[in-house]
């Protein structure tokens, strides 16, 4: 009997972990009946059933769990290596794919990104926003963008920004109609815009400090967005008091469109940093990106 080829394995990875052979099949760049094929052909050598399929999904069977299990680390191993002989050349290339919330993504990562692509045209960047806490290893990221404070333990963290600061701002409009907070305490009486967090479908609790002294209020208002560009214009245009990043409202700031309450509570903090599991091998193009990003002492 012909043994499976290491290609038939890697498909049956790739719908293993996508559990629909569409999707599986968009990943590889074939068609779905070419998948379907290939894992029959499989499953024949193999003398076992390794998939269960229904009109909508496709779950593992028991054997199909053991081998998914045992073989994915395996194939991934090989093909780091294979990437890391590859990128053995003088110019980066290849994809990275980072995932960051979106004030990152656009403040943070963007300015430092845009002449690493001028410089290394066969470097392709996959930029997913996304507020959640991503498993950068589950969902196949290389990297992932967060504040210092909510990285994983096991994770290498570098930092790529400054120390940061979240602000309570509100039009000068707003604050002519219904005065302003002079505590945070106080924010329970007012009209604020909430951001919807998409972890666990909650609310974000806003955030103050002042000396040792850390806490957080639960806001109620008129607005519940998922975006803070969204929270951002809702605020300019005076629906209610807002918390935000202070480079995102800096502009509004100095020209007066809004204006800063409660900055006594507000100090700043760990910013942004990159993270990515501890690899041995490391793409070229991972590394340049890597480096491009990084916060540079002084």
């Amino acid at each position: 009997m012909t043994g499976p080829r290491l290609d038939d394995l890697a498909v049956f990875v790739t719908v293993g972990r996508e559990g629909n052979f569409t999707r599986a099949a968009a990943h590889l760049g074939v068609s779905p009946s070419a998948v379907s094929q290939t894992l029959r052909g499989l499953e024949e050598r193999l003398g076992v059933r390794l998939l269960t399929r229904t009109t909508r999904r496709v779950t593992r069977t028991e054997a199909g769990e053991k081998l998914l299990r045992e073989l994915a680390p395996l194939l991934d191993a090989i093909e780091a290596q294979v990437a890391a002989v590859s990128e053995l050349r003088e110019r980066p290339a290849g994809t990275v794919r980072i995932t960051a919330d979106e004030y990152a993504a656009r403040h943070v990562l963007w300015p430092k990104l845009r002449p690493l692509l001028a410089a290394y045209p066969e470097l392709t960047i996959e930029l997913t926003t996304d507020y959640g806490l991503t498993d950068i290893v589950a969902e196949r990221f290389d990297a992932g963008v967060r504040l210092g404070g909510t990285i994983a333990a096991d994770m290498i963290a570098v930092p790529i920004g400054p120390r940061m600061r979240l602000v309570t701002v509100a039009a000068p409009d707003y604050l002519a109609r219904h005065g302003a907070p002079r505590t945070p305490a106080a924010l329970t009486a007012h009209r604020c815009i909430n951001l919807r967090l998409p972890t666990h479908g909650g609310l974000y609790a806003w955030e103050f400090g002042s000396g040792e002294q850390e806490f957080r209020v639960r806001v109620s208002g008129p607005l519940i967005m998922n975006s803070v560009l969204q929270i951002l214009e809702a605020c300019l245009d005076g629906a209610g008091l807002a918390q935000l990043p202070d480079g995102l409202v800096q502009t509004h700031l100095e020209d007066g469109t809004l204006r800063e309450v409660l900055a006594e509570w507000s100090e700043p903090f760990a910013g942004y940093h990159l993270y990515y599991p501890n690899r041995r091998q490391q793409t070229a193009a991972f590394r340049v990106v890597l480096e491009t990003l990084r916060l540079r002492a002084g």
